[in-house]
């Protein structure tokens, strides 16, 4: 899986905004600052994100942006795919609707597969977990594995 820097700006972004001490406004200066993501490139992609339901924003003096629901019920699958759309596309396609033949058959239940192993740990994984340090146990399990830190 390739993470875009426009996903992982985005992401970074929601952890800022779901840090933010009693969900008050961010201003998007202080987003770009704290994580070092050209003001105007967060711009944009904050308005996907607020196209996409994950982020309100306010004018004013008191504004800025804040999450659209709690951190806790935001999962770092629904930033991605308010960014990039689904999780596992093969040539811009869905794996379900592939169609493989012969020996290349098979394909399409790999891919399927990786859609649901990106899923166990993407849509697992919420804002509020990141930011309180506390990753779920399969994901702990995962990062524990030796090999995982191993590049193949």
């Amino acid at each position: 899986m390739r993470v875009s820097a426009k996903t992982d700006y985005a992401l970074r972004a929601a952890l800022e905004l779901a840090a933010a001490p009693d969900e008050k406004p961010v201003k998007g200066e202080r987003i770009a600052t704290a994580q070092a993501i050209p003001l105007r490139f967060l711009e944009n992609i904050l308005m996907q994100l607020r196209h996409a339901g994950l982020v309100e924003s306010r004018r004013g003096a008191d504004g800025g942006y804040r999450l659209a629901r709690p951190a806790g019920e935001v999962t770092l699958a629904d930033v991605i795919r308010a960014i990039d759309g689904p999780l596992a596309g093969v040539s811009g396609a869905r794996p379900e609707t592939l169609d493989f033949t012969g020996v290349a058959e098979p394909m399409r239940d790999v891919w399927i597969a990786v859609r649901a192993s990106l899923r166990g740990v993407l849509e697992g994984v919420t804002l509020a977990d990141v930011v309180a340090g506390g990753l779920p146990q399969h994901v702990r399990d995962l990062v524990a594995d030796e090999d995982a830190w191993v590049p193949h």
